[in-house]
């Protein structure tokens, strides 16, 4: 047997190994099969979570850490290249969640070396890994396509695209490690990549950050078979306009003209989104009742991927 096949052997899911459990009847029909655990309770219970792109104070990275600290995380990686507000979120949380330990490293997302050492150092003192939330992102170039050099094009590639692709790379690997003292019995793990309803739909993104968040849409769903049967998903969330550190200064400069109700206006719920409701996404991605749930691009958007935007009263 090769190394390949022998190591996939040994990185099967607990529900191919042991199938999901037969639960009895009521009178003379079968009892509802569960996966997850109570959706009442902590949801990411005892978990270990990874998340980049978590410095802003506005941002869905931070947003997300305080969903998944709520429900239950034993530990939380608060990754970011810059570290203004790090230390202050940790202090936060811990606040908060006295419970949850936090970790905190300033660190370039799409630096192989600097990522993998994180991700090693998670599985040295939990002996687990279960969530990898690849959020950092920049925003690219914000000119017309001819416009735009190589150099620029390739550093949002390099942030927005390589990064997510070696989050995925080394955080997998992570997640099929199993021990009885961490209590994780079988591979699993949830990889979460942001990628953006610009991924999706032209004229939401200039073109090199539409052609790096497609690209990210694209690992997500490939990559997802890939590690079929270990137990191993990997989802990607596809925001609309949201409120964060990205866009601030759109939000800035409309309050500043009183035209920000225009914020959003294309999309049915006609509104721009705050990072929790995003952050709330992300908990379902990262927490066992999405069991089945892999390979997927979910928008995020207010509606506004479900359709062509149109002009209001202009249908006729």
């Amino acid at each position: 047997m090769s190394g390949n096949a022998r190591q996939r052997l040994q990185a099967l899911s607990q529900q191919l190994v042991e199938g999901i459990p037969d639960a009895g009847t009521f009178e003379d029909i079968p009892k509802i099969r569960q996966v997850a655990g109570d959706s009442v309770g902590p949801r990411v219970k005892d978990k270990v979570a990874i998340i980049t792109g978590t410095n802003s104070p506005l941002g869905i990275g931070r947003a997300t850490a305080h969903q998944y600290a709520h429900n239950g995380c034993k530990a939380i990686y608060l990754l970011d290249f810059a570290s203004t507000h790090l230390t202050t979120h940790a202090r936060e949380i811990k606040s908060l969640y006295p419970a949850v330990e936090v970790h905190v490293r300033a660190i370039d997302a799409a630096d192989e070396k600097s990522l993998k050492e994180v991700i090693d150092h998670a599985i040295s003192t939990y002996g687990r890994l279960d969530i990898f939330f690849a959020n950092a992102g920049i925003s690219g170039s914000h000119v017309p396509f001819d416009q735009i050099d190589s150099s620029a094009f390739l550093e949002t590639l390099r942030v927005n695209t390589l990064g997510v692709f070696l989050a995925a790379k080394h955080a997998s690997l992570a997640m099929r490690k199993t021990s009885e003292s961490s209590g994780k019995k079988y591979s699993s793990g949830s990889i979460i990549l942001t990628a953006s309803v610009a991924g999706l739909r032209s004229n939401a993104g200039a073109t090199d950050y539409s052609a790096s968040k497609a690209a990210v849409v694209s690992i997500a769903q490939t990559v997802a078979f890939q590690l079929g049967g270990t137990g191993i998903r990997i989802n990607a969330i596809c925001p609309g306009v949201v409120e964060t550190g990205m866009t601030s200064a759109m939000y800035d400069a409309a309050r500043a003209r009183g035209t920000e109700r225009k914020i959003g206006q294309l999309n049915p719920l006609q509104r721009g989104a705050v990072a929790d409701e995003i952050a709330r996404v992300a908990l379902f991605l990262g927490s066992d009742e999405s069991s089945y749930v892999n390979g997927q691009a979910w928008a995020v958007c207010g509606g506004l991927s479900a359709g062509h935007p149109v002009v209001p009263g202009k249908l006729a």
